[in-house]
């Protein structure tokens, strides 16, 4: 019965434990989509700015 507890407790923690190191991947991913659409939105206004300072 304990070997059946262990090996249900351990598969279990590796079930968790890989969907949150997916988990973080995919915030990773999203962290860096939002940064890059940051930077073309500021690039954008850069070039608007200087498009009415001509």
């Amino acid at each position: 019965m304990l070997k059946a507890n262990t090996a249900a407790t351990v598969a279990a923690l590796f079930i968790f434990g890989s969907l949150g190191l997916a988990g973080c991947n995919t915030v990773e991913g999203f962290g860096k989509d939002t940064q890059a659409a940051g930077e073309a939105i500021e690039d954008t206004a850069e070039d608007t700015k200087k498009e009415l300072n001509d």
